[in-house]
Order: structure tokens, then C-alpha cells, then sequence
């Protein structure tokens, strides 16, 4: 009898336990903003250039490249007190 209660107190643990297993998230597919944002989390640690961190991101959500660069007033000098239109400087 005791070797009877052993045996079914074993089926029912691997039972439970069995029940308690959740199925693997990763088995599902991914849906079309899942795989966009994975790319460009992906991107984000390759480590680019702002240039091609900026083109590899248009290419990625399909958006029109913006044109950056400097906004061509000249580089500030700390020791001189210059007021440019309204910017304290």
C-alpha cells in the first residue's frame, strides 16, 4: 500500500509540474511592429555614425531622410561675450 501511495504521489507531482510549464513566447511569430522595433533596437547598438545611424533608420520606417548637419553660425569662443539675435550665449 505505502509503495501504491509513493508511485501516485510521483504521477501527480510530474502532472502538476507538466501543467505548470507555459509554452515558449519565442514559437509565436513575430507581428510587422515586433520585427520593426527589434530592428531598430538592433541598429542602436551597432554603434553607426550619426549619418548612418540617421540613413539606416529612414531605410528602417520608410520615412524620407532628413538633411543634418551644422546650422553654419560659427563656433562659439568661451572667453568671448557674443549675443547672436536674441541667444545669450
Amino acid at each position: 500500500m505505502n509503495h501504491f501511495l509513493a508511485i501516485s504521489l510521483l504521477l501527480v507531482a510530474s502532472v502538476l509540474a507538466g501543467c505548470a510549464t507555459h509554452p515558449a513566447p519565442e514559437l509565436r511569430p513575430f507581428s510587422a511592429e515586433e520585427s520593426k522595433e527589434l530592428a531598430l533596437e538592433a541598429l542602436s547598438r551597432r554603434g553607426l555614425s550619426f549619418d548612418e545611424y540617421q540613413q539606416k533608420k529612414a531605410e528602417l520606417t520608410a520615412q524620407p531622410q532628413k538633411a543634418f548637419g551644422f546650422d553654419h553660425q560659427g563656433e562659439m569662443n568661451a572667453e568671448r561675450s557674443v549675443t547672436l539675435h536674441g541667444r545669450p550665449s
